[in-house]
């Protein structure tokens, strides 16, 4: 029975549809979007791009992945910055939009540590002027 409601849950959302209208301004925007990362993105450095140095590469996407899901105010901002850089680099295989996207990792590593540790200081302190 639970089964059922799942299947019936799911036919709901994929009876969901987009006007054409709106559909065809949503991909005429990633085309170009798409066109203009084309024209600026090109095979620079493309050896930091193959598949031999992705380990470094794999462990920024999750990391930026587990800040992406952190319910921080526009805390996931730069993490998404971040992996469009590294995403489009590995699509052109462009090693500076890669190494453009691990900096960019690094400054939303930075930037969440410090959120994170500003919100324990004042929640233990809030805290503790409340106990």
């Amino acid at each position: 029975m639970q089964k059922r409601g799942h299947i019936v849950a799911f036919t709901m959302v994929a009876e969901l549809e987009l006007p054409p209208h709106w559909a065809q301004r949503v991909l005429v925007g990633l085309a170009s979007a798409y066109a203009l990362a084309g024209r600026h993105a090109g095979a620079r450095l493309s050896h930091l791009a193959n598949s031999g140095r992705r380990s470094a590469t794999a462990l920024a996407v999750g990391l930026m992945a587990g800040i992406v899901v952190m319910p921080i105010p526009f805390g996931n901002l730069l993490p998404a910055v971040a992996l469009v850089f590294i995403g489009l680099g590995l699509v052109f295989r462009d090693g500076v939009a890669v190494i453009l996207g691990l900096l960019m990792s690094g400054v939303a590593m930075v930037a969440t540590t410090g959120m994170l540790l500003m919100a324990w200081a004042w929640g233990s302190e809030w805290i503790l002027g409340w106990v």
